[in-house]
């Protein structure tokens, strides 16, 4: 029996992907938004795209994707209905996994779909791993090590399988190449877009809710994890200070609660600490266009991972973000970002009054941002490669 979405006139489509994935939307994660921009993304360059994912009832989106919810808990059983289905299309199937360890399920340690992915792979299916993540470290309890241990595990099993290894920032590579047991490998950096659909649609009636006309507007766009969110408390405290009084504008699921640890701090702040909560992608760009700036500090780093960068940057607004061990020379060469190091609160508190004061200036970065992005980060980019592999 034919799937939705296939017929027999699918019989002659060469360029036919299925991509497997923990998440895609309606859930909300960087990987389920990124998955989704790649599989709109292919389908309007003329593929065939087949989406399998956790969850979700078969059907043919409004985009023309082809979204299957085949994967279900990712469980022994429902891996083997996913090769029922698989098995409808003609061989050899191209697969292209959204890998993230703690993505799919067994608390992060599925070594059963590894090893799934591993047979598919040996009866003649082509795998491409996009890898997202790759393993967590040996540190912290036993608990956690032994965790460590498996995702290494996972990872030998993974390389064996896959043909081609795309990585969201190029270090990863040293990372995985030693459990690729010494098999030449093709490796390849595939940098992630933003998310936003529209990154300058103007809402001027909507910055009037956050900040008056003369008040600069700051912006985060996140969705506040622990360790972001206490480099961010520790930073906006002072910024906040500045004799321009600007207004913090927390873009993003999460943002609401950050809000309030911030009030709790100081509740003067309660005019001009505003949150959106999620934004949905085809609103995004306008929200995003609100801000003058972006503070965007990172634990490891900026890097080209980094989703929420990426969608500032082609906003065309200037970023203050953070130097770490990930960031990517690019990001000092290009001086299209301003960078500090990660511990260096001041030097980052000081970037962001000097472009507070200075128009012209956050306007230059802002399109030194901008050009980067489009030069190395679309869409269209990231497509192209995929096709041209």
């Amino acid at each position: 029996m034919a799937l939705p979405g296939k017929s027999a006139a699918d019989e002659g489509v060469v360029n036919r992907w299925h991509i497997l994935t923990s998440e895609y939307p309606p859930d909300i994660g960087g990987v389920s938004e990124y998955t989704r921009h790649v599989a709109e993304a292919l389908v309007t360059a003329g593929d065939d795209v087949h989406v399998w994912c956790p969850h979700h009832p078969s059907e043919i989106a409004s985009s023309g994707v082809h979204v299957h919810g085949d994967m279900g808990g990712i469980r022994p059983s429902d891996l083997r209905r996913l090769d029922r289905h698989l098995n409808e299309y003609d061989a050899p199937r191209r697969l292209l996994v959204q890998w993230v360890p703690h993505g799919f399920g067994y608390r992060s340690m599925n070594v059963g779909f590894c090893l799934w992915l591993a047979s598919r792979a040996w009866r003649g299916d082509h795998v491409q791993l996009m890898v997202h993540e790759p393993y967590i470290e040996f540190s912290g309890p036993l608990r956690h090590r032994a965790m460590a241990a498996v995702h290494r595990l996972m990872t030998v099993v993974l390389l064996a399988a896959s043909r081609q290894v795309w990585m969201s920032i190029p270090a990863w590579e040293e990372r995985l190449r030693p459990y690729a047991l010494g098999r030449t490998l093709r490796m390849q950096w595939l940098p992630v877009p933003g998310s936003a659909e529209d990154a300058t649609a103007p809402l001027p009636m909507l910055r009037r809710e956050y900040a008056s006309d003369w008040r600069p507007v700051i912006g985060h766009f996140g969705s506040y994890g622990r360790e972001v969110s206490s480099l961010l408390e520790e930073r906006l405290a002072a910024i906040l200070e500045h004799e321009s009084m600007p207004s913090v504008l927390l873009i993003g699921a999460g943002g609401n609660a950050f809000r309030e640890t911030l009030l709790s701090r100081n509740g003067g702040w309660a005019s001009r600490v505003h949150a959106t909560g999620f934004v949905a992608p085809a609103d995004l760009g306008a929200v995003l266009g609100l801000c003058d700036l972006f503070v965007q500090p990172y634990p490891d780093g900026i890097s080209s991972r980094r989703t929420s960068a990426m969608s500032c940057l082609a906003a065309g607004r200037a970023v203050v973000t953070t130097r770490g061990h990930l960031t990517e020379p690019l990001w000092e060469d290009s001086g299209a970002v301003r960078l500090a190091d990660v511990r260096d609160v001041r030097s980052f508190v000081a970037m962001v009054a000097a472009l507070l004061t200075n128009p012209e200036e956050r306007r230059r970065l802002g399109d030194e941002g901008r050009h980067l992005y489009e030069t190395r980060f679309t869409i269209e980019r990231l497509v192209s490669t995929l096709r041209a592999a």
